[in-house]
């Protein structure tokens, strides 16, 4: 077949394509995409931790970037200790440390995921009432050192958890006894 009539049918092809609004193959997500994309989902403010959160709940439009979101939640540590609700915050930060493993560059962005971490917890404590809230601020500090320092909530020991369990019993006790 002559080269002219192979291209002219290429050419029909792809117009017919345009015609009947079918799309053609997205270009692939370069690194330098994906690392943006990630990076302006693990900062510390509530607005990178939403943006994150909506896209966890819908990843069809970010299949191209072929993200981990795989999660452990907060390792062997409680998820959700003494019922403070930290397996979200968990899940961020593991969705952070396993794709900048991915794209080779966690050692520089570590720091900044940890950080998340602590400010997503903090968040969460923040949702309740002010006579527990410190038990919640003390676990949130001993599980971002755990990450932090370790690279793993699994750092977190009994005794950190008990502690705060005393904190909340002692202030919610307090507060029965003095309205």
């Amino acid at each position: 077949m002559p080269r002219r009539l192979t291209t002219g049918i290429a050419s029909v092809a792809l117009a017919l394509l345009g015609v009947l609004g079918v799309a053609s193959p997205a270009a692939a997500v370069t690194t330098a995409e994906k690392v943006a994309v990630l990076s302006s989902w693990t900062q510390t403010s509530a607005t990178s931790y939403n943006a994150w959160n909506s896209a966890r709940l819908d990843k069809a439009p970010w299949s191209a970037y072929a993200f981990d979101w795989s999660t452990d939640y907060c390792s062997s540590s409680p998820d959700n200790p003494l019922g403070f609700t930290f397996d979200r915050s968990c899940q961020r930060h593991d969705f952070g440390y396993r794709n900048y493993k991915a794209v080779g560059l966690f050692s520089a962005n570590k720091a900044r995921v940890d950080s998340a971490f602590y400010a997503d917890l903090k968040r969460s404590c923040a949702t309740y009432s002010t006579v527990v809230r410190p038990a919640c601020y003390s676990l949130a500090w001993t599980y971002y050192q755990a990450v932090s320092i370790f690279g793993s909530t699994a750092a977190v020991q009994q005794s950190d958890i008990d502690r705060a369990a005393r904190m909340k019993a002692d202030a919610e006790r307090h507060t029965t006894t003095h309205p």
